[in-house]
């Protein structure tokens, strides 16, 4: 089990990826949030195997209206019992 935080930016805000995101993460059985930043960036926070979590990056990145320019991302330290994924405001 992996942490990893990303910070994605492009065309990222208002195109459904917060929706995606969480979907994906579910669908994938991993945990975490991602929320919108004031300066157009998402913030992303995701727990889960590093496959599951590079699943998870694939189906966000195929979003129709979502285009990625720029993803950069570190390891954090696990967060024990965490057990959902949410959308932040």
């Amino acid at each position: 089990m992996i942490r990893r935080s990303y910070l994605f930016s492009g065309r990222v805000q208002h195109v459904g990826f917060r929706w995606r995101a969480r979907q994906a993460a579910l669908k994938f059985g991993c945990t975490g949030w991602c929320r919108n930043n004031p300066d157009g960036t998402v913030s992303m926070e995701i727990q889960g195997t590093e496959v599951k979590i590079n699943l998870v990056i694939a189906a966000i990145r195929c979003g129709r209206y979502i285009h990625v320019e720029h993803m950069e991302f570190s390891t954090l330290p696990a967060v024990p019992d965490e057990k959902e994924f949410i959308s932040k405001y």
